[in-house]
């Protein structure tokens, strides 16, 4: 089996082109799904709009933190989730094509394998996220007067790629427990159900659980410390700083994890 093929970056870019167009193509051709799938993802993205306000009228801050920054954080984890959402929607269902042996098929092509298996579906669910995303950051962005520079812009583009990276590496560390564990379908929806607290600075949390989700399972980083640094630029914490190397090195080792377990299938014929 051939898990990474010689070839350069501009291969993989070329021949994902061309495979996002065909994707397209085919779910174009169902026009109704397309649109009631993305309604239904702003829908339930704006659920979660509408329950901070219900929230902040009854308090004016939540240990420190006003509405217009809880809302920045939600846009922010928004749109550091909508790269998952799309690209990497495929590893929901690793574990099937692994149970049904339908993943040796992508053990014989002379290219990469993780970019073979990832990048046969994109989901354009991700698209009204990502909308609804930019829209509440736009929003709460100009409630709290953040100057507009090249400076911040540019921090806020890069902190929400390092944001991304870290979910990403998250889920595939929880799909790639399929090579070893059966039915580990568990392990992936119990990662996923953790982004709902990406959203919320982790100081309300208390010691015990801000550790955690720092250090354990680091979904602080999907939104609070990445974006303390156009949020709050007067008390930048180090790990807010650190976060695009960190994310970097966390997603290089969950792809070297997927990457081994798809050598343990190989070896097993599992």
């Amino acid at each position: 089996m051939t898990l990474t093929g010689k070839r350069g970056l501009k291969f993989y870019i070329d021949i994902y082109g061309k495979i996002l167009v065909q994707d397209f193509k085919s779910k174009m051709s169902y026009r109704a799904d397309f649109i009631i799938s993305n309604i239904g993802m702003i829908i339930s993205n704006l659920v979660g709009f509408v329950t901070f306000y219900i929230l902040f009228s009854n308090f004016p801050s939540i240990n420190g933190w006003t509405m217009y920054e809880m809302l920045f954080m939600y846009g922010f984890s928004l749109i550091a989730l909508t790269p998952l959402q799309c690209f990497f929607d495929n590893n929901w269902n690793l574990r099937y094509a692994v149970k049904t042996g339908d993943f040796i098929k992508y053990c014989f092509r002379p290219i990469n394998i993780f970019f073979y298996y990832i990048s046969e579906d994109f989901d354009v669910k991700g698209l009204g996220q990502l909308a609804f995303g930019v829209g509440t950051l736009v929003y709460a962005w100009r409630h709290l007067a953040i100057p507009v520079t090249f400076v911040t812009v540019g921090q806020t583009v890069l902190f929400l790629i390092a944001a991304s990276l870290f979910m990403i590496a998250i889920m595939n560390f929880a799909a790639a427990t399929c090579f070893w564990i059966q039915n580990s379908g568990y392990i992936m929806v119990i990662m996923f159900r953790f982004k709902d607290y990406a959203k919320y600075p982790a100081t309300i949390f208390n010691k015990l659980f801000k550790l955690i989700f720092t250090f354990v399972i680091p979904i602080a980083f999907i939104a609070y410390y990445p974006s303390l640094v156009v949020l709050r630029p007067d008390s930048i914490p180090l790990l807010s700083w650190l976060s695009p190397l960190i994310g970097l090195a966390f997603f290089c080792l969950s792809y070297k994890f997927w990457v081994l377990g798809a050598r343990k299938y190989d070896g097993t014929g599992s």
